[in-house]
């Protein structure tokens, strides 16, 4: 799977690690709803993090069609919001 951090680039991952990065998602939705901001800045980071520690960084000018695209680090809670799907970043 190619994903997308937006303002970073891109990332190759082994659809191995999909049940753990959803479960950050769903941690995210859930303070999301919750107004948790500082629970939401916390989860954003870890899942970023994962998703750069698992990965394999895409060369700068290779451009391949990402199936996930995931906000920036700096995001605020409410640009997230608008990148959510009813299942949140992930589908599943």
């Amino acid at each position: 799977m190619i994903v997308r951090i937006m303002g970073e680039g891109q990332v190759k991952l082994a659809d191995s690690h999909f049940a753990e990065l959803n479960a950050l998602d769903d941690e995210l939705l859930t303070e999301m709803e919750n107004g948790d901001g500082p629970g939401f800045r916390a989860t954003l980071t870890a899942l970023l993090d994962r998703v750069r520690e698992l990965g394999t960084p895409l060369p700068d000018d290779s451009l391949e069609p990402s199936e996930l695209i995931l906000p920036a680090p700096g995001a605020s809670l409410e640009e997230v919001r608008e990148l959510l799907s009813d299942d949140g970043l992930i589908p599943g």
